[in-house]
């Protein structure tokens, strides 16, 4: 018989739920109005042209187009064009 309970039941068995961040939709693809481009923590992204931050730094589209994303120095930064 064992004197004491096992030592890691109460320890273990948390684990957060992943929160699904990254890149949604790619340059080239087409997004809608207010389609969400990339999910992050922090700006890792930036806002370019008829994009915008929302309040978790998720950048989201304000037209429909295609995605773009320019490299620059330091930052990348996304822009949706409309395409004719």
């Amino acid at each position: 018989m064992a004197k004491k309970k096992a030592a890691g039941s109460l320890k273990n068995g948390r684990d957060s739920i992943s929160k699904r961040l990254g890149i949604k939709i790619f340059g080239g693809q087409r997004v809608t109005i207010g389609g969400i481009i990339i999910r992050q923590r922090g700006s890792s992204f930036f806002p370019g042209f008829n994009t915008n931050f929302g309040k978790d730094n998720t950048i989201f589209s304000k037209i429909n187009g295609i995605v773009f994303f320019k490299k620059m120095k330091k930052k990348t930064i996304v822009s949706v064009f409309k395409i004719i």
